[in-house]
């Protein structure tokens, strides 16, 4: 095959799968940032091999396996992406000074419209909202690499084991081993799809309304009632996290400068969950990124927020550097 032909085929046929190969790099590393540069490195590493592709298998697939090896080897040197609450237990008092984590390599979230999580087919399982849902991508990043690796290939991608193994380079039954051993503890590290009952459509509609009033006029009483019995709220990369609805009101009421009007809320979606870019207003009446919560719903109250304040999301997820003074 040409050099010319190479140029001309790859982009048309390999273009298709980006936003799929970013999931999938995602759930491997739990970094967007790394998982783009891991697709682009795919993508390079693709093109270079493209005039030895036989077509044995998909193109779908024969990237896959490219960008797994690219993940596999990308781990090699990086660790694991933890939130706070894979560190230990709740921090004690709320009211105590943060600790931030900085030499800590957080789990970062994902924007839903840069892996199609948008999207409202069920059975595109390659962006499906589960397999991207925050408590997974957390719970991934507790398997070692190639346990990781067997886990998404057969249970996200839905890979036969022997293709698995093929991929990796061993055998079946040794597949057949790390994905029983990735199954036990992921149950122990994320709640099963089944343990959390989603609100209906207006239930939610209703209660993120509520939860931008509450935090837009810092009414700490509405504030609180939002929140189930257990919700936890955690916020990298501060290493600490709170549980139960007094704590957590605690929380945002002695540590968030904001006041009153301070706080503007833009509903957006990350990791197939509901979530919002938070402004806060600066002393020029202008409201500038203060961080990107992420929530979990369980019924008709929120059961976990994860509010990150790594502010180079905001223009990575294409929400607005600034809003308005209100007038």
């Amino acid at each position: 095959m040409s050099e010319n032909q190479v140029s001309e085929d790859f982009p048309k046929l390999a273009d298709p799968f980006r936003r799929e190969l970013l999931a999938h790099c995602y759930r491997m590393l739990g970094s967007v940032h790394d998982a783009e540069d891991l697709v682009q490195e795919t993508y390079l590493r693709a093109w270079r091999a493209y005039d030895k592709f036989e077509g044995r298998s998909s193109m779908r697939t024969w990237l896959h396996r490219i960008a797994t090896n690219t993940c596999l080897d990308a781990l090699e040197s990086r660790s694991k992406r933890p939130l706070p609450t894979g560190l230990g237990g709740p921090s004690a008092d709320p009211s105590d000074a943060l600790v931030e984590g900085q030499e800590v390599p957080w789990l970062e979230p994902i924007a839903d419209a840069m892996v199609g999580a948008e999207a409202a087919d069920p059975a595109a399982i390659v962006s499906s909202r589960e397999t991207i849902r925050l408590a997974f991508v957390a719970a991934l990043q507790h398997l070692p690499p190639r346990q990781r690796a067997v886990l998404i290939l057969c249970e996200v991608l839905k890979w036969k084991a022997a293709e698995a193994a093929d991929l990796l380079g061993t055998t079946t039954a040794s597949v057949n081993s790390a994905l029983q051993r990735a199954r036990a503890q992921l149950d122990k590290a994320a709640p099963s799809e089944t343990s959390v009952t989603e609100p209906t459509s207006a239930e939610q509609r209703e209660l993120l309304d509520r939860y931008v009033a509450a935090f837009e006029v810092k009414d700490m009483s509405a504030i609180v009632k939002l929140f189930t019995e257990d919700a936890v709220w955690e916020m990298p990369p501060f290493t600490g996290w709170y549980q139960g609805p007094v704590d957590i009101g605690t929380l945002i009421d002695t540590q968030c400068p904001a006041g009153p009007g301070d706080l503007r809320l833009i509903p957006t979606g990350m990791n197939g969950q509901p979530a919002f870019g938070m402004y806060m207003r600066g002393e020029d009446g202008v409201f500038r990124p203060f961080n990107l919560m992420v929530l979990t719903l369980d019924e008709a109250r929120v059961s976990h927020v994860a509010a990150f304040f790594d502010l180079r999301l905001f223009e990575l997820f294409g929400l607005p550097e600034q809003l308005p003074a209100r007038s």
